[in-house]
């Protein structure tokens, strides 16, 4: 009863003056409202119920209206709806198309309906009716170029008098009467505290802003509310700062300082677990091993937290925490990835229990009764489930959730893919497959994995590395003339080798295996290991395969020439020389940026060709569409001979404050290693989550069923190509700034136009302007994780400069149009960017970005119809040649993180078909007309698909 008693005050919208519990929360009427809500959740006898929706439900909240409670979820899209507990879906609201950052539900009228709030990704709020009606919305800035809104609530004055508070990466919070009329704009340099810490990437932020990461209120004894705001500059390092302002107030009354907390703050839940107004502020964590809650005393200041005990393999989490009863008493209830745990008030450890289910899930919200609602399962689930943990069997129940809908019909459709692979024969005129390498296999671990193991056994291809790691060399570096590289050692490792231990522990590894893999070195520190070492292992593999991969290489530090050519230059000759490869696993805009740079020329030129192998690691990255154009741009050109890909577990987190990327059917990777490989990459440093699931992306490699191309076989790139000049250095500095979120700057933002804008830290799923590239070439409405981009009138590659006073005509690499399929010979057209303008091909015009752009997707489109046939519908693809007079069609599920059913429209162009049959099924598929076809892509999946055309 006291849990009921504290979910009303946690939740002003069943607390209201019209009903007066608010006012008078320990009277006898409430008390018995209390004990009639307990009955009602006794009685109801189901623990666990699942709610089918059809999307991908990335957050729930509930409400009330008339009198009854409905749930409201947002999809991933952005989507509202409102569904009732028996599971119907009452109303959709599309709002603006994008993402919901946060959802607030109060009833703002006093007519016994809650009106819902939402934070949105374009920079609005917007205010819905309880039927799902747009009230009214507030933009703090109507120019366009508005960031992100990411916070909500309603707090109350002494009078009951609500106010709407809204805040995001403007620097700002906002107080807003209940019709969306602005009282007052509060600017965080007015009161903030909070200072950045270590180098900027260009510039050092400035001191005492913020942004707004929670707002939340904290109800007060006389009926009014605090603001409780926790404030934050850096969304991957700052433990940021909370403030608690009166309403209306200008100035908190109460800073916390610098937040005692074990890592960036992910969750803030307001909360009464005992019922007698004492509240606490639970924070939880969204990091990768620091699963923790922290409880903050609103009245003190002081923090106690609990980190959780190792759950489960490691991954990147947010710790969300409620509270639920436990007899007289309460615990304390985290969702934590796939696991829920349960402590007891005092935080002892030996109270802690775990309880391990099958699925995280994107997001837990509490409603008036105590039952939990669960989003949607972070592997593409479409449900919303509502846990009763008063029921018996609440646990079990959690332990055997096994979603409805989406994942059912993804693990469906994977099994019959696999079965029908089975009686798969690879056509007689397709050549036979390429080398495609794998550097996850390990002796000791996944080799001894029954697939991997029988595909080691019967096929040449995929070749699976023998994967394998070391403790660091202590060499010794004073003589080294850079300081900082002389000083610089990645905390992550253990310096403890010499030189010959090194050598003992990598070299044994070649042993009865193809080649190994292994870090040569970091972004942290390229000098894990001195250039001798790494020569001496290279030496000893005797003609064996090596890869050494070298994560995130940039010029953080300013000192990247010295890197360059010191370590990286002689490496990469090296490794030319000894069959190895340096799988060169950069960042953010690495591909079509850094690396055009003048001191990584020798890349570009085509001198490396044999041994770099361009890949990403696209951890918080926004710009995966942009990537993958960029890395297979410079394949395209001659610069390298092969690019790669990444999937770890990291990569579905675009913003380090809301961590959810703990998926455990990896059907993102499944399709996005399909999607790569049929585009042409060759080498996989992919984290292993499940192989039964992911494997499948390698059996059809090695039956012939996923045809991985040479260049020269590809024929869905656009003859239209982007081409880099020196990158502009706001451009680059932008891109690299992804982890402080301060810096915003509405002047030069509607003053500048870039060609490939808002990729730092301050538009996290914002909207792309109409010029940006991701959107008029690949399809792609936002800055948000893009691992399958669409590109419906064909890939538009970021390469070299080909003509023109900016390209390098004595490149050992030749003309890009040598290394492609003859078609392009003479049909390619070329424009000219340094991510900010476009420039005429002699230097001495240049184009701003917001003009300019319209020419170059006039192109685009007129391009088009010079290719065999381009493909639409929210359908990534890519076609290659397999025979004189056979394509090769792909098409992929293009949702990375919300598959849907999707229907690939075809359309021919420049190539008449005669057949059109699907590889494994060996179903004939019909053409819709004289030139299109519209073939269905199964939910989760992809279509191989076999066009016999005329010549």
């Amino acid at each position: 009863m006291l849990y009921i008693a504290g979910m009303f005050k946690r939740y002003p919208s069943l607390s209201t003056k019209k009903n007066m519990i608010f006012n008078f929360p320990y009277s006898k009427v409430f008390y018995s409202i209390c004990l009639v809500l307990c009955l009602c959740s006794a009685s109801a006898g189901e623990a666990l119920k699942s709610i089918e929706t059809g999307h991908t439900i990335m957050k729930v909240r509930s409400a009330s209206a008339d009198g009854a409670p409905f749930i409201v979820a947002s999809t991933y899209e952005g989507t509202v709806l409102g569904v009732r507990y028996d599971g119907s879906i009452g109303w959709s609201q599309p709002l603006s198309g994008y993402m919901n950052h946060d959802i607030w539900c109060e009833d703002l009228t006093n007519d016994g309906n809650d009106e819902i709030l939402i934070a949105n990704a374009d920079g609005a709020i917007y205010c819905l009716s309880a039927r799902g009606n747009i009230l009214w919305e507030f933009k703090p800035n109507e120019g366009g170029h508005v960031p992100p809104m990411y916070a909500v609530c309603v707090i109350r004055d002494a009078k009951q008098i609500p106010y709407v508070v809204c805040g995001g990466f403007d620097k700002s919070f906002y107080y807003l009467l209940a019709n969306g009329k602005v009282v007052k704009e509060v600017k965080s340099r007015d009161y903030s505290t909070i200072r950045p810490f270590g180098p900027g990437a260009s510039h050092l932020p400035k001191v005492n802003v913020h942004t707004i990461n929670f707002l939340r209120p904290v109800p007060q004894p006389d009926g009014s509310d605090v603001l409780a705001m926790h404030a934050s500059n850096n969304h991957m390092q700052g433990r940021g700062a909370i403030y608690q302002f009166k309403p209306l107030a200008d100035q908190p009354y109460m800073d916390s300082g610098k937040l005692q907390v074990p890592t960036v703050v992910g969750d803030f839940n307001v909360c009464d677990p005992d019922g007698d107004g004492a509240y606490e502020i639970l924070l939880g964590t969204s990091w990768l091993g620091k699963d923790a809650m922290t409880i903050y005393d609103p009245k003190t200041a002081k923090v106690s937290s609990y980190n959780l005990k190792k759950i489960g393999s490691a991954g990147y989490r947010v710790t969300q925490s409620v509270t639920i009863p436990d007899g007289e008493s309460f615990r304390y209830l985290m969702l934590s990835g796939n696991y829920l745990v349960t402590v007891a008030p005092d935080l002892s450890a030996k109270s802690e229990r775990k309880i391990n289910g099958k699925y995280a899930y994107n997001d837990v919200w509490q409603d008036a009764t105590g039952r939990l609602l669960l989003a949607s399962s972070q592997s593409g689930g479409s449900c919303i489930h509502i846990l009763d943990t008063t029921q018996s069997g609440w646990q079990d129940a959690f332990v055997h959730l096994d979603p409805p809908g989406k994942i059912q019909a993804i693990l469906k459709n994977t099994e019959e893919a696999r079965q029908q692979l089975a009686s798969f024969e690879k056509p007689a005129w397709e050549r036979e497959p390429i080398p495609v390498y794998s550097t996850w296999a390990k002796k000791k671990g996944i080799a001894k994995d029954r697939l991997v193991q029988d595909l080691i056994e019967h096929y040449d291809s995929p070749v699976f590395l023998n994967s394998c790691s070391s403790n660091k060399e202590n060499w010794d570096r004073s003589s080294m003339p850079s300081e900082i590289y002389r000083n610089k050692r990645d905390r992550r490792m253990k310096y403890v080798l010499t030189q010959q231990q090194v050598l003992d522990k990598l070299i044994p590894n070649y042993e009865d295996a193809p080649g190994i893999a292994y870090w040569v070195g970091h972004g942290n520190d390229p000098y894990m290991y001195q250039l001798e070492t790494t020569k001496k292992v290279l030496d000893a593999a005797n003609g064996k395969k090596t890869v050494l991969i070298l994560p995130e290489l940039s010029d953080t530090f300013g000192e990247a020439g010295y890197v360059i050519g010191d370590l990286f230059n002689p490496l990469a000759e090296y490794a030319a020389e000894n069959n190895a490869n340096i799988f060169f696993r950069s960042k953010n805009v690495f591909w079509q940026g850094d690396i055009y740079l003048p001191e990584w020329s020798n890349v570009v030129s085509g001198r490396f060709a044999k041994s770099v192998v361009p890949s990403m690691e696209e951890t918080t990255d926004r710009t995966m569409e942009l990537s993958l154009v960029g890395r297979m741009g410079l394949w395209a050109s001659g610069a390298v001979d092969a690019w790669g890909m990444r999937c770890s577990r990291d990569n579905p987190s675009f913003d380090r404050s809301r961590q959810h990327s703990y998926q455990r059917l990896p059907n993102h990777f499944l399709r996005t290693m399909v999607f790569s490989l049929a585009n042409g990459s060759s080498y996989m440093n992919n984290t292993y989550v499940d192989m039964d699931h992911m494997g499948l992306a390698l059996e059809l490699v090695a039956k012939g069923a996923l045809f991985v191309p040479k260049r020269e076989e590809i024929v869905s790139f656009s003859p239209v190509h982007l081409s880099m000049k020196t990158p502009d250095e706001h451009y680059l500095s932008n891109a690299v700034n992804h982890k402080v979120t301060t810096y915003y700057d509405r002047d030069f933002e509607e003053q500048n136009p870039f060609v490939f804008g808002r990729t730092n830290a301050v538009w996290p799923a914002a909207p792309n302007t109409e010029w940006d590239f991701s959107r008029y070439a690949a399809g792609v409405a936002d800055r948000r994780q893009h691992f399958i981009p669409p590109y419906p009138r064909g890939t538009v590659l970021i390469t070299p400069p080909q003509a023109g006073v900016f390209a390098d005509l004595d490149a050992p690499r030749g003309q890009m149009v040598d290394h492609l399929h003859p078609l392009y010979r003479d049909i390619m057209q070329e424009f000219i960017t340094d991510g900010r303008h476009y420039y005429s091909a002699d230097g001495k015009q240049t184009y701003a970005a917001d003009e300019y752009y319209q020419t170059v997707a006039a192109a685009i489109e007129q391009g088009k119809a010079q290719l065999p046939l381009t493909v639409a519908g929210d359908v990534a693809w890519v076609a290659a040649q397999s025979a004189d007079n056979h394509l090769r069609l792909t098409l992929v599920d293009s949702g990375y993180l919300n598959p849907q059913a999707r229907t690939a429209l075809v359309q021919f162009h420049a190539v008449k078909p005669i057949k059109i049959t699907d590889v494994l099924t060996g179903e004939r598929l019909e053409m819709t007309n004289a030139d299109s076809a519209a073939i269905d892509v199964p939910l989760g999946l992809f279509r191989l698909i076999d066009i016999e055309f005329t010549k």
